[in-house]
């Protein structure tokens, strides 16, 4: 079936200044064409004066470019990166050639660089250097009209590209000035590319500020568009014909840019080959459902791999095991102490902050500071850098222009580990997490458990004295998830360090984790097993994140007056007054179409107002005015039996003993 496409007539009230907007712009155009002397065109671009003209138009217009990219490149760095004061006004002064008429930029620079300037005189009198009437002043003045074209093109593509990249970067030891070229410039290449074309066109065809600043001199300053301007006063032929070259080489230029100015950084495509599907699940047993992290994989562990150097060459002096001792201020405020080997997940609602903690770990955020020691040394003055602190973000933050093998060893060469070396070991950690076939592969084609496990691998391979996970599972689907779950498990086992995982996944909490760390306005609220916390959680938050009913509420008379209103009549007796949590499990809700005699003494009207699968059954939430909304778990022959639907009016009913109280 053929689709249509809704066509919108434009009115003429717009359409037709529009036309001669476009007539105006395209007329001048047709003119230079139209009065080109085509018999003569060769004989007036090869002329000595052309031919001269447009040599030192390329070597003005290159040296332009090349002192456009050494002050430019850091300039547009700092103005996407930095916050300072006067960033507006350094803006400003970025953007002000391009609106300043280019004779009063001549002008300017006159009275800035001339031999009776702010600067000529010094530079006169130190350097021997004079600039105006001098090639160099027309590079000068060249340089100074066009590099706001490649600040700006550079910088709108370096606000683009996410610091993720930079900051997983350097949290696997890599200084800012390498991240700033292995990282950074790589990534950000076509809007780099981008300005350096503008900024050479522009710079090939000023003339303003060159002929107020340099003058016109021939072989010295004369360059081709005031070789025009010459030639129009005895020769306007010859003048049509060079007109015509500028415009070629201006047409080709956006041609080749395609209107891409900005240059926004995008993951590469991999257009040679297809991502590699994920390969079938390992033979292993089922996820374990009980809150516990397996000692050893079930099969042959591998030998484990040699202690690396640090940075300096040494050896670790602490044998490659770090136990963690960290104390946190700011918006978070928490001690935290673990022994090598720990993985604690961390969980919270959203703003709990979870990811400052981490942030604050990596010394990457203002909001928090840590007070950090890892094994025998204190690395809370030292800069990301060089603390040893590896962090695997969400996305896995894998730098899209280096294969799979180079994004692992990034780490050990960063180290200065000789490059055969860091890529034998990147090589043997792939093959240890499975992906060392896909080692040539960009990231743009691999699959998302491939991916998240090349970033896995190239965090472990750096050999951090602290893992950091930012959710490292939650893009991916449910089957691939629990592959990558069952591999990091099995490599977390062997970690000589601590690992901090935040996660929203109760299975992952559960299963990775030998702690449980649970936040609430950047403090502490539960630190515990994970069976401690399953079973008493502390929090409304982690009791529903692992699928519990939590009222919370102040005892009273027997029972608990619950803060969305209602009571709960409860087996165990706490002192009137004190604040506690209901944890009621899902499956001992019981759900009736009338109401329940016997024994329950908890009984509350409701309408159904959700229901969903989960696995072999049903989860129902159901509202009521009486008490706060009840999630039950019910197999679907028990629904169909009571034609449960949305709106249909239910009863529900606890048993005061299948209620567990928490203390607050």
């Amino acid at each position: 079936m053929s689709r249509f496409r809704t066509r919108t007539r434009p009115p003429v009230a717009l359409a037709l200044p529009a036309l001669l907007a476009v007539a105006f712009l395209l007329l001048p155009l047709i003119g230079i064409l139209t009065r080109t002397q085509w018999s003569e065109l060769g004989e007036h671009l090869t002329s000595p004066g052309v031919v001269e003209a447009l040599r030192l138009s390329a070597v003005v217009s290159l040296w332009a470019l090349g002192l456009s990219l050494v002050l430019g490149v850091p300039l547009a760095w700092l103005l996407a990166r930095v916050p300072f004061k006067g960033k507006a006004l350094v803006r400003s002064l970025v953007l002000l050639p391009m609106v300043l008429p280019p004779t009063v930029g001549g002008v300017a620079l006159l009275l800035g660089f001339g031999r009776r300037g702010l600067l000529g005189p010094w530079l006169e009198g130190t350097f021997g250097i004079t600039l105006p009437f001098h090639t160099s002043g027309a590079v000068v003045a060249a340089t100074f009209v066009a590099m706001p074209f490649l600040v700006i093109s550079l910088e709108g593509a370096l606000g683009g590209l996410k610091q993720s990249y930079e900051e997983t970067a350097a949290s696997l030891g890599a200084s800012p000035v390498r991240v700033f070229f292995t990282v950074t410039l790589p990534m950000v290449a076509p809007g780099l590319i981008a300005g350096a074309a503008l900024t050479w066109a522009r710079a090939l065809g000023e003339f303003g500020a060159t002929i107020t600043f340099a003058g016109n001199l021939p072989g010295t300053t004369q360059t081709l568009p005031l070789q025009v301007y010459l030639l129009l006063q005895d020769q306007p032929e010859a003048a049509t014909s060079v007109s015509l070259l500028l415009l070629a080489v201006a047409m080709g230029v956006l041609i080749a840019l395609r209107g891409r100015w900005t240059g926004t950084p995008a993951d590469r495509k991999a257009a040679e080959l297809p991502p590699v599907a994920e390969e079938p699940a390992p033979t292993a047993a089922a996820e374990p459902s009980a809150p516990a992290k397996p000692a050893k994989p079930a099969e042959p562990a591998e030998p484990a791999e040699p202690t690396a150097p640090d940075a300096s060459g040494a050896a670790p002096r602490d044998g490659g095991r770090w136990p963690l001792h960290a104390t946190v201020t700011g918006f978070n405020r928490l001690t935290l102490d673990a022994e090598p080997g720990t993985t604690i997940a961390v969980v919270g609602e959203n703003g709990a902050g979870k990811t400052t903690l981490l942030r604050a770990l990596l010394g990457l955020t203002p909001r928090a500071h840590a007070e950090l020691r890892l094994g025998d040394t204190d690395v809370t003055a030292l800069p990301p850098h060089k603390r040893q602190v590896a962090w695997v973000p969400q996305d896995g933050a894998l730098f899209p222009h280096l294969s799979a093998l180079a994004n692992t060893a990034y780490g050990l060469r960063a180290r200065r580990v000789p490059r055969a070396e860091a890529r034998a070991r990147a090589q043997a950690w792939l093959d240890r997490l499975g992906v060392g076939h896909l080692a040539h592969r960009k990231p743009a084609q691999l699959s998302g458990g491939q991916a998240q496990r090349v970033a896995l691998a190239r965090a472990l391979a750096a050999r951090p004295r602290l893992l950091l996970l930012d959710e490292p599972l939650a893009a991916l689907d449910q089957t691939t998830r629990a592959r990558v779950r069952h591999t990091l498990r099995t490599h977390l086992a062997e970690f000589g360090g601590v690992c901090l995982i935040v996660t929203h996944d109760p299975v992952e909490a559960v299963s990775l984790a030998d702690r449980v760390l649970v936040l609430a306005d950047g403090q502490t609220l539960q630190d515990a097993p994970p069976v401690e916390v399953t079973r008493h959680p502390r929090s409304p938050w982690v009791a529903r994140m692992l699928g519990r009913n939590a009222w919370q509420g102040t005892a009273s008379e027997g029972g608990l007056a619950l803060a969305a209103g209602g009571r709960l009549v409860l087996a165990e007796e706490l002192p009137d007054g004190v604040p506690a949590l209901a944890i009621i499990a899902p499956e001992a809700v019981s759900v009736h179409r009338e109401r329940p005699a016997g024994s329950p003494r908890n009984v509350w009207p409701g309408t159904v107002r959700e229901i969903t699968a989960l696995g072999s059954r049903l989860r129902v939430l159901i509202g009521s005015a009486e008490a706060p909304d009840l999630v039950a778990e019910i197999t679907p022959d028990a629904a169909a039996e009571l034609g449960l639907a949305d709106g249909v009016r239910v009863w529900t009913s606890v048993k005061a003993t299948e209620i567990t109280l928490v203390r607050l």
